[in-house]
């Protein structure tokens, strides 16, 4: 008997099945990949037809609706993957590594060059489709907010303040809606025929601005933000 049939066998059946779930999941990643090239090679707002992102992948259009129930499927998993590949490129910005206004700045560094690299996926990403489900930009602004939320709580914590339980609860929407303003700025500046300030000063005016507002946060519960490394307030915490 040969060693495939005896994997299945072993596996009650089941190893012919995993196969057939591997060999889908690459597809479906060669699909992804070509439509995010196909609109990398577009305009913000073209009609990126289904039948290019068949062609790019070297696939017949039916065998493309074998791996995805329809447009709508195909598009959400397209978003899903951007935004990962995005959550790539600000996870070093996350480092605790720099003083407050210093991580506040690279982290929207980050997101400013990528969308000017990226116009085309920016848009893409902030696109509202139909169906059930949350939409993956908002679980990647999700994800992103609960790493800011961690670097606050460090500051809270080295100062010994205790948040009210109504601040507590607030601090996730707060947090959510911080970053949605930097998102729908960098939107806005995109979107402009002419892209005016250069990106250093919006991210220098957009740093400051949502510097301004956690700090002023901060100062109304009585806690004092260290101009330090937040990697050295956990060292002294750690110490302490």
């Amino acid at each position: 008997m040969s060693d495939e049939g005896s994997g299945d066998l072993e596996y009650g059946g089941d190893g012919r099945r995993l196969r057939w779930l591997a060999h889908n999941q690459a597809r479906r990643r060669v699909i992804i990949d070509a439509a995010i090239r196909v609109l990398e090679r577009s305009e913000p707002g073209d009609d990126v037809q289904v039948q290019l992102i068949a062609e790019e992948a070297g696939l017949a259009r039916t065998v493309l609706y074998r791996h995805f129930h329809d447009r709508v499927d195909l598009d959400v998993a397209v978003q899903q993957q951007i935004c990962k590949d995005l959550g790539k490129v600000i996870l070093p910005a996350l480092s605790f590594d720099g003083t407050p206004i210093v991580i506040i700045r690279r982290i929207i560094d980050a997101v400013v060059r990528w969308a000017t690299d990226h116009p085309t996926l920016f848009w893409f990403i902030e696109l509202e489709l139909p169906g059930p489900g949350p939409h993956p930009l908002a679980v990647a602004i999700e994800a992103l907010a609960e790493q800011i939320e961690q670097l606050m709580n460090t500051v809270v914590q080295y100062d010994g303040v205790e948040l009210s339980a109504d601040d507590r609860a607030g601090l996730d929407p707060w947090v959510f809606g911080l970053i949605g303003q930097v998102f729908a700025s960098i939107r806005r500046w995109t979107s402009r025929l002419e892209r005016a300030p250069k990106a250093e000063q919006l991210v220098n005016m957009l740093a400051e601005s949502i510097w301004l507002q956690i700090n002023g946060m901060a100062t109304a519960r009585g806690i004092d933000v260290p101009n330090v490394s937040l990697a050295e307030l956990i060292r002294v915490a750690e110490q302490s």
